[in-house]
């Protein structure tokens, strides 16, 4: 799969309708989020000069009437698995199955050595696109790294930048002028990060384990459009979907920030992958066939739950 190079936030209009098939029940225009459509003599027609080409009125249509071409069908193909194209109307599918799922995904930090097939890997970035994006953008792209040697080459380069970065964190007297020019990053990763990189370096090095990807077979950079309205955001839904989506598939998955903190500071880590200038990515997902398991759910921290505005709030 390549990045489609098209502008994808373009607001130009796809829409068509089928005035034959149309029975004029109007379900198109109330859903539409930008007024492309109308009715005109009990007929739907397309009367914007805008569109956000979501493809909800193709999705509300009853009578198959309408095709929005900016949509790309291939995105609801599965190689892997069939899957069913009906609306789930609201409230109709199990919650518990839900909280279940969503609560059963772990980070995997164990792997066996199977190689995950691409056509799981495409799959995964099918189901990701599935999210929800600010103003339709859909800026995200995906840069998949299909196997070990993938893997590794990418894990070499991100431990030479944080053996570079450990050098000058060893350094005090830097990390102190740093702070006292107002920068105290350095100082802040030598206390809460150096032992453990540390440790991760020599690890690596010696051959003994991977403390970055696990010992993952494969890896999935997910990347945005710095021209979208919200690519951080957009990015972080998509990857939340491939998350609990590699769960069903029997794949583990963890993210690893250690190597976004390392592209975020090293440009070329991203231009090795190929990855262009004006896209940032936000989330490094190592994926493989997990070599664990677990007889429950894991507990989570207590979580600060407000309401605002509220007359009842004292």
């Amino acid at each position: 799969m390549t990045h489609n190079p098209k502008n994808t936030y373009h607001r130009s209009v796809t829409t068509m309708i089928d005035a034959e098939r149309c029975i004029g029940c109007g379900r198109c225009v109330a859903v539409c989020p930008k007024q492309t459509l109308t009715m005109k003599d009990d007929i739907a027609v397309v009367s914007g000069s805008e569109s956000l080409n979501c493809d909800h009125c193709a999705a509300v249509c009853p009578n198959e009437a309408i095709q929005v071409t900016a949509v790309d069908p291939a995105l609801g193909s599965f190689q892997t698995f069939s899957a069913d194209t009906r609306w789930q109307a609201h409230g109709r599918f199990d919650t518990a199955s839900l909280v279940n799922l969503m609560g059963s995904r772990r980070s995997c930090r164990n792997y066996s050595d199977r190689p995950v097939d691409r056509p799981l890997l495409e799959d995964l970035v099918k189901a990701g696109v599935t999210a929800p994006s600010g103003s339709n953008c859909q800026p995200w792209t995906f840069t998949i790294l299909p196997d070990r040697h993938a893997v590794n080459r990418l894990g070499r380069r991100v431990g030479d930048f944080f053996r570079k970065t450990n050098r000058m964190a060893e350094k005090r007297w830097l990390r102190t002028a740093l702070k006292l020019l107002g920068k105290p990053q350095l100082d802040t990763y030598f206390h809460l990060h150096y032992p453990t990189v540390e440790m991760g370096l020599s690890a690596w090095d010696g051959g003994e384990r991977d403390l970055l990807f696990h010992g993952a077979t494969a890896v999935i950079v997910v990347a945005a459009d710095n021209g979208a309205s919200c690519p951080s955001e957009d990015a972080l839904l998509a990857t939340g979907n491939m998350l609990l989506t590699a769960h069903t598939m029997g794949l583990g998955t963890c993210l690893v920030g250690f190597v976004i903190e390392a592209m975020r500071r090293d440009r070329s880590i991203v231009r090795m992958l190929s990855i262009p200038d004006q896209e940032t990515p936000y989330a490094v997902i190592a994926i493989g066939w997990p070599d664990e398991a677990y007889y429950r759910v894991a507990g989570r921290k207590p979580v600060v739950i407000r309401y605002a505005g509220s007359r009842d709030t004292h």
